[in-house]
């Protein structure tokens, strides 16, 4: 098969989440450890670091990608959902799997594949440890697709485990609560590894705090021991952040520029310093520059990323309740004569409290992704118009964002959002 027949295969025979929601998940490891077994058990054959948490897991991972591309390793990363191209979710030092490595993967196990009927998502974790374990990685980092227990990814034994903030988000899979949410992430904490909390909780702290006592493992919230203060932007896209830990102080340029990067990046700095202290070899000079150049050395895109001025155009894949107040109040910060926002939604989620925080006074275009789990734009304009919200329909996200540029001032602001597959859309993203 070509790569493009090998792609339509995997999509027409592996149940996806992203695109059909409820009938590709599943409820345990099984098939994900027999498929690695089949492989040979690649997720054994090279280091780790496991990522997971409701926002900020995918900034966090190519974060410390980035900073391990900068200290001269040879860096695997594995990301999900993609935006653009399947090759998105496997990356070495930045530069994604070849499209005949995808082809050699499914042309070897496609028997073994076809008899196991894994999901589409347990399939792809597969090929990314048999991608990293024949490439032989210094390291990897791993994100968590969904929760963490029962994820597929929960199979490997990291250096350290890292879990970035708990929201409400598949709360149909993972629990209504924070702490019953907190719990299935909670599942990735391992006998000795050491876990990082990035963001201290007060509903979910006690949560991580008696999973690491359970499990023999040293637990550290990094926010209380590293001060993160944004002190500024500059013009050619870095954001300045001042750093307080130990009692001094210093200074940070990130390329990530939305404001929640605030409470990714003391989990990014504990991280590098308890690898450190298990001998892996981080200079000063790699973190600033992996912090720094982040977005060009993993390609790294839709988070605030600014794709036009006059008018300014940001599109942003924050699609949960936090993630959403985040960006409202990054909003906030702009000064602009009439906001514009170009939104749509996934339908198995409850979208009423979402569209209860956004602005009244916004001129709203509503759009969806071409994937059959997007809320049609009729309907979700429905939803939002029982919210108080009234906009046009136009369910083409391009076609919704050619007509907001047309009719938006030079000093008008557009937004692009509320799931990551309308961003992933977007023509010049």
């Amino acid at each position: 098969m070509t790569y493009q027949e090998t792609l339509d295969y995997l999509y027409q025979s592996l149940p996806m989440f992203q695109r059909v929601g409820d009938s590709a998940f599943k409820k345990d490891l099984s098939n994900t450890l027999a498929l690695c077994a089949h492989l040979g058990n690649p997720e054994k054959k090279f280091k780790s670091i496991h990522v997971a948490g409701t926002n900020g897991k995918g900034s966090t991972s190519h974060s410390l990608a980035a900073i391990f591309q900068a200290s001269g390793y040879k860096t695997g990363l594995y990301t999900s959902p993609h935006l653009k191209s399947f090759t998105e979710r496997i990356r070495i030092n930045g530069m994604e799997i070849g499209e005949q490595d995808v082809v050699d993967f499914v042309a070897e196990n496609r028997e073994f594949l076809e008899e196991l009927r894994p999901s589409f998502f347990e399939m792809t974790v597969g090929m990314a440890f048999w991608y990293f374990a024949k490439q032989k990685v210094d390291i990897a980092i791993i994100e968590v697709g969904m929760g963490g227990r029962l994820d597929s990814t929960n199979v490997i034994s990291p250096e350290l485990a890292l879990i970035t903030n708990i929201g409400f988000d598949h709360q149909q899979y993972l629990g209504d609560t924070l702490p019953l949410i907190a719990g299935e992430k909670a599942g990735i904490i391992k006998s000795g590894v050491p876990v990082v909390i990035s963001q201290s909780q007060d509903e979910t702290s006690s949560v991580f705090l008696r999973k690491a006592k359970e499990s023999g493992a040293s637990i550290t919230f990094a926010d209380q021991k590293i001060k993160v203060e944004k002190v500024g932007t500059e013009a050619k896209g870095l954001a300045n952040y001042q750093i307080s830990e130990n009692g001094k102080s210093f200074y940070l340029e990130f390329g990530l520029m939305g404001n929640y990067q605030k409470y990714n990046l003391p989990g990014i700095l504990e991280a590098v310093n308890q690898l450190r202290e298990k001998g892996w070899q981080i200079p000063e000079q790699a973190l600033k520059k992996g912090l720094k150049e982040v977005a060009s050395m993993t390609g790294l895109k839709g988070r605030w990323q600014v794709l036009g001025e006059k008018p300014t155009i940001i599109a942003d894949t924050g699609h949960n309740e936090p993630g959403i107040r985040e960006i409202l109040a990054q909003l906030q910060t702009y000064s602009f004569d009439q906001l514009w926002m170009v939104i749509g939604m996934v339908q198995d989620k409850d979208v009423r409290k979402i569209l209860e925080l956004l602005p009244k006074d916004a001129q709203y275009v509503f759009s969806q992704a071409s994937i059959p789990r997007a809320m049609p734009a009729d309907i979700l304009a429905q939803k939002a118009e029982e919210a108080g919200l009234k906009g046009k329909v136009i369910p083409s996200v391009n076609e919704a964002l050619l007509f907001v540029q047309k009719n938006a001032g030079r000093n008008d602001l557009i937004f692009v959002g509320g799931s990551t597959f309308v961003v992933a859309e977007i023509d010049n993203l």
